[in-house]
Order: structure tokens, then C-alpha cells, then sequence
């Protein structure tokens, strides 16, 4: 048997830790790895347009399976493009680990063509940033990276010089066993007792959910029925815990909606379960707080704290609801239900007065339309902009979809590359990017994978020639719009041209058909949805400094937003509240 060489042990610690796939752009100091995964069958090399589009597409590949994915980016610019796609993969604690290809490893520190320094470039976007500089460190450095990403939660990065990966693999390394999976936590009894004693002794508890509410609907559920709670969400929460929810008070935040501003403010004891939610703004500051988290650093940075609580929310909560008294008293969660319907009821004509007839097309009825007509467990990617906007108040969650987006790094042109990942996982799993104008321009090269891998990704492009969120933020300021208008073009045309399927949408009648035909086709396909750039949506509450801005701006821009079949769920709740 020939000896192996440092790249073909790196591949094959790669696929001993469950790796499938490794998304990149092949070139120079990466050579050797690629031609490694190239003659090893249990992993496929993933050719996308920018490195980029590698990251992101790993990063949603993770966050659906819970599993190491892989990206690489040969030396220098090559590698510095995986950044962005990092920085998002660690921030929604997506497993990821990367490939910084490095210059000859004789050269660095000395000015080399394309030198750049990965241990300090990638070091605030991962758990892990290292160096192979000796074959004899690679097998333990790239076990202890792949253990670092999963056990945390989040990107290791791994940077070997070209040349070091082409020399002979040390003989007799030491391979131990890998970690693949992470543990549960529990909290310690002193930590339940005291959150027991501070439920029973509240009055009014409400629940609020972010990601981390993840594969414990039933307990949440559980415990908000024992205690007449009314249970609020973040974005990345909502997938999780609004489905089959007679709890619900919808979501707060810049794009919320309902009654779950007032829920969270009106409430004695506020419980945080997963949920590291960053506008704090929308936090009270004269009640209780308890946060349980399963990440100890998140725990207290957003809001203060009565009672910081480690552990898995599924666990805590497991622990926690047998020991608590039951309530009876459901005034305060029959109060917020009603507010809850009322709220919504208040927007939900946004999108429907008159939407046959509305040139350009109304988004909210697009992201409408789309809710209704996608599979039951579609993976939905959902640009940051204006598209989060919809998705958040149009997306119905049921247990079996799935949201990815960019929603805590924010990351503008995240949809396209995110859906590459997910349809790789399952060719027969409906996959829709929610694409903005914007983002699809961004990244649009790689509309062009779709097409070389057959992926059958359905793009739904919103395209409003704008940039509406920046908008927004503009007319919040008291400024005028400026540098947001985009000149386009026929993007369906160009989907054709590249081989997809293509379709160009300008009038509402059109919209179902187009979409019912996007879906039926068998490989990519790109909806270009022409929308009203005058669609923009506000958060439930806004400040006097935010009303200022827009009394200075001149716009007469209508700022309600709907909500979709969520209307549907809150009345339906409403059959829960006793009538007198």
C-alpha cells in the first residue's frame, strides 16, 4: 500500500468525522487536498464561483444536519473570501470547518506573492485558529479543530502551507476516537430550586424563545400550560416554537409582530430560553429576568439578570416543570392573546385590499402566495433586507420546514449560497431561496452552480430595484433615500440564457401560476417577482426619535406590513380564553 501524503490523512480525518462534502475554489496551494478528496470516494469536492458562497453554503449544510460541514479557500485572497460566510456560520453556532490554504511555508513572514496572515484574520470569527507547520501536527491539530467546532458549536479554522501538504504523513500517528456530537446539560439543583421558587412566586410569567428552544417544543409547551404563560419568540426562535402554539404572542424585535413587545414588558417574570436575542431595547428594565442558555458567555450580556441559569432548555425545562406549582389564573395570558389577535387582525389588510390589482405587486402577497403553495418540509433561505421582513410575518412553521438566514451576523446575499447547502444534503427536498435584488446581484455568479450540479433550487428573487431596508433605516434617520436604487435587469432572462428555468412575474395574476410552474420543474429555477419598492414594514413599537425621522423625511410611504396565515393560529388561540 503507498504511503500516504499529509493531504490524503487530512481527507481521511475529514471523512472519519462525518464530512461529506468541501465547498471551494480549487487553485495552487490547495491543489493537494482536492486532488485528494478527487481519488477518495467517500467525499465530494463542491466547485461554487467564490469562496464566499463555499462558507455560507457549509454553514447552512451544518445548521440543518447539526453536522460538520467543510469549506476551503486556496492562499491568500482565496481563503480571505471565506470570511464573511464564517462570520456568519460562528455566529448561528453552525459547525464548520475551514481550509485556509497558506503560501509555501519557507516564505512566510517574508512579503511572499498573496501572503496574508489566517491565525489573525480568522481568529475573531472561530473557537479554533491554528497552523499546520509540521506534518507530525496534523492529525492531532486537525482532530483537536474538528472537536473544537462541534463540541462549541461554531468554525474552526485549520491554515497548512501547500508544500506541507504535499509531504509524506507521519507514520504511527496518533488517531484517538472523535467527537461527532455534542452533550446534553443539565442545570445543578440549586440553580432549579431557585427558578422554581421564582415562577411560583410570580404572578405573571411569560416565556420568550429563541433557536435554542430547538427539539423541546413539547416541553416549552409544557410548561407554559402549567403556568398560564404567553409564549413570545425571536426570529431564529420562531421556526422552532410557533408552530401548534395556543400560547403564541408572535415576535419582537425590529421585525416583530403581535403581542409579544407587550407580553415580555408586562409580565413579572420575564424566562429567556435560548434565545441570545441582541436588541435590547426591547428588553423591560423593571422586571425579573431569568435566562437559560447552554453557551455560559451569552448568559447576562444582553439585558440584566436575576438568575442566570446553564443548561440545555430541554433539560432545565425537564427539571423544572414537575417541581413548579400549577396556575390557575389565566387572566394575564388570556389578555395577551387578545392583544395578540387584535394586532393582527389590525395589518393583515395590508396585503389584501386590493391585491389582484396592485402594479408592482405587493411583497407581502409574494411571500403569501409562496407560504401556501411550498412543500411541508421546505427548506426556505431568506436574504437579509426586507425578505427577513416577510418571511418572519409569512412563513408558516409546522415542525418540518426549515428558515436559514443571515440572522445574527446580518450579512446581505447569504440566501443563494445557504440554499446551495441544503439542496446538496437532499436533491429531493424542496429548497427556496427568498432573495432580494440586492443579495441576488451580490452573489450572483453562483446562480451559475445551481445550473453546473442540476441543484434544483427554486430562487424567488423580490426585486424592487432597491435596497428597502437601507430605505428604511434612511427614513428612520430623517433622511432622504440615497445610493439604494438599483438598475436591473431581466433576471429571468438571464436565468434562461445561463440554462435554468426562468420566469419574469409583473402582475399579480400571474404570481400562482408562475410559482406552481417554478416548482414543478425538475432542476433550477429563478422566479423574478417585480415588487413595490413602497413596501416597507416598522417594528410594534417605535421611538419618539424614530417618529422624528420619518415626520422629516417627505415620504408618504405606507408602513404596515401583514402577517399571513399567523391570523389564522391567533384566532383559533382565541377559542382557548373562557367567555364570561
Amino acid at each position: 500500500m503507498a504511503k500516504q501524503n499529509v493531504s490524503e490523512q487530512f481527507v481521511d480525518i475529514l471523512v472519519r468525522a462525518g464530512v461529506k462534502r468541501m465547498y471551494g475554489v480549487v487553485g495552487d496551494s490547495l491543489n493537494p487536498v482536492v486532488d485528494a478528496i478527487r481519488r477518495n470516494s467517500a467525499i465530494d469536492w463542491i466547485q461554487v464561483r467564490h469562496e464566499e458562497t463555499a462558507a455560507f453554503a457549509a454553514g447552512a449544510e451544518a445548521q440543518i444536519t447539526g453536522s460538520l460541514a467543510a469549506c476551503a479557500g486556496s492562499c491568500g485572497p482565496g481563503n480571505l473570501h471565506l470570511i464573511n460566510g464564517l462570520y456568519d456560520a460562528h455566529r448561528s453556532m453552525a459547525p464548520v470547518l475551514a481550509l485556509a490554504s497558506h503560501i509555501p511555508s519557507g516564505e512566510i513572514g517574508l512579503g511572499y506573492f498573496q501572503e496574508t496572515h489566517p491565525q489573525l484574520l480568522f481568529q475573531e470569527c472561530s473557537h479554533y485558529n491554528e497552523m499546520i507547520s509540521n506534518p507530525q501536527q496534523m492529525p492531532r491539530l486537525l482532530q483537536t479543530a474538528i472537536q473544537h467546532a462541534i463540541g462549541r458549536g461554531g468554525v474552526s479554522v485549520v491554515a497548512m502551507p501547500g508544500d506541507i501538504a504535499s509531504q509524506p504523513a507521519p507514520e504511527k500517528s496518533i488517531e484517538h476516537a472523535l467527537v461527532t456530537s455534542r452533550p446534553t446539560v443539565r442545570p445543578g439543583d440549586a440553580e432549579i430550586e431557585k427558578l422554581c421558587r421564582m415562577v411560583d412566586e410570580a404572578k405573571r410569567v411569560t416565556l420568550f424563545c429563541g433557536s435554542g428552544t430547538a427539539g423541546a417544543h413539547a416541553e416549552v409547551m409544557e410548561f407554559a400550560e402549567r403556568v398560564k404563560s404567553p409564549v413570545g419568540h425571536a426570529l431564529r426562535g420562531k421556526e422552532w416554537i410557533q408552530y401548534d402554539n395556543p400560547y403564541d404572542v408572535g415576535m419582537s424585535g425590529l421585525l416583530g409582530y403581535g403581542a409579544a413587545y407587550e407580553a415580555t414588558n408586562e409580565c413579572d417574570l420575564l424566562i429567556l430560553l435560548g434565545t441570545d436575542f441582541p436588541y435590547n431595547a426591547f428588553l423591560p428594565n423593571d422586571v425579573k429576568i431569568v435566562q437559560v442558555d447552554v453557551r455560559p458567555e451569552h448568559l447576562g450580556r444582553r439585558s440584566k439578570l436575576d438568575l442566570a441559569v446553564w443548561g440545555d432548555v430541554r433539560e432545565t425545562l425537564r427539571c423544572l416543570t414537575p417541581r413548579v406549582k400549577v396556575k390557575t389564573d389565566r387572566k394575564f395570558l388570556d389578555r395577551m392573546l387578545k392583544k395578540h389577535a387584535d394586532a393582527l387582525e389590525g395589518v393583515v389588510k395590508a396585503y389584501t385590499r386590493k391585491v389582484e390589482k396592485h402594479i408592482p405587486i405587493h411583497p407581502e402577497y409574494v411571500a403569501s402566495v409562496l407560504d401556501e403553495l411550498a412543500d411541508d418540509d421546505a427548506v426556505f433561505t431568506v436574504d437579509t433586507g426586507m425578505c427577513n421582513v416577510w418571511a418572519a410575518r409569512y412563513l408558516s412553521p409546522n415542525g418540518k420546514r426549515r428558515v436559514i438566514g443571515s440572522f445574527s451576523h446580518g450579512s446581505m446575499a447569504n440566501a443563494l449560497p445557504q440554499a446551495i447547502g441544503a439542496q446538496f444534503i437532499d436533491r429531493s427536498r424542496q429548497v427556496v431561496s427568498m432573495s432580494g435584488d440586492g443579495g441576488f446581484t451580490m452573489l450572483m455568479g453562483d446562480f451559475l452552480t445551481l445550473v453546473q450540479y442540476d441543484l434544483p433550487v427554486k430562487v424567488v428573487v423580490f426585486n424592487n430595484s432597491s435596497l428597502g431596508m437601507v430605505e428604511l433605516e434612511m427614513l428612520v434617520a430623517g433622511l432622504p433615500s440615497f445610493g439604494t436604487a438599483n438598475k436591473n435587469p431581466d433576471f429571468a432572462a438571464i436565468a434562461r440564457a445561463a440554462g435554468a428555468y426562468g420566469v419574469r412575474v409583473e402582475k399579480p395574476k400571474q404570481l400562482e401560476s408562475a410559482l406552481k410552474d417554478a416548482f414543478k420543474h425538475k432542476g433550477p429555477a429563478l422566479v423574478d417577482v417585480v415588487t413595490d419598492p413602497n413596501a416597507l414594514s416598522i417594528p410594534p413599537k417605535i421611538s419618539a426619535d424614530m417618529v422624528t425621522g420619518f415626520a422629516l423625511s417627505a415620504s408618504k410611504i405606507v408602513l404596515d406590513g401583514g402577517v399571513g396565515r399567523m391570523v389564522q393560529m391567533a384566532r383559533s388561540n382565541l377559542r382557548n380564553v373562557p367567555r364570561p
